[in-house]
């Protein structure tokens, strides 16, 4: 699903990567995406045939910019926007599935949260798992921290998929 949405943004976005520098700045706003996050921005420097590791740093940097603002602006962000009804049956939808993930949280605390996050599949990156974190009342240095660690393992195993099971697929 993740590549399909990372090929209609490129498609979308075409006059941007014409330079190197569109490209860098294409993959940075992909990896800061609700359910793209780094996954996708890895995705899409792979088919840009970007550079693996400056590909890499900007996704990883990106997917690590958004944990702060989730962890400590998202509660207010959300309560702001829950008073707009087009908004609340976003917010209700994405608070409920974040929601259905609590058990594995509960049992596995922090580790849960890393897990979740390095998982690199869709709906479950950095913004879920610190939303997580914000609804259940987790500390937020702790969660930043799991979180952190989960960013850079989905970054590692995404690494291999864009750049080496996807490329040898595609080339």
């Amino acid at each position: 699903m993740a590549d399909k949405i990372v090929k209609t943004i490129l498609g979308i976005a075409g006059g941007v990567t014409g330079s190197m520098m569109g490209k860098y700045i294409l993959i940075f706003i992909i990896s800061l995406l609700p359910i793209l996050e780094l996954r996708g921005g890895l995705i899409a420097a792979s088919l840009l045939d970007m550079p693996a590791w400056q590909s890499f740093a900007v996704c990883l940097i990106a997917n690590i910019l958004i944990i702060p603002f989730v962890l400590f602006l998202m509660d207010a962000v959300l309560n702001l926007l829950s008073k707009i009804n087009f908004f609340k049956k976003i917010i209700d939808w994405w608070k409920n599935k974040a929601l259905s993930k609590k058990d594995t949280i509960d049992k596995y605390g922090y580790l849960g949260i890393t897990l979740f996050v390095g998982v690199p599949l869709p709906g479950t990156g950095a913004w879920t798992g610190c939303l997580l974190a914000v609804l259940l009342g987790l500390d937020k240095k702790k969660s930043f921290l799991a979180a952190l660690l989960g960013v850079l393992i989905a970054g590692v195993i995404m690494m291999i998929f864009s750049y080496g099971i996807l490329k040898g697929i595609l080339n």
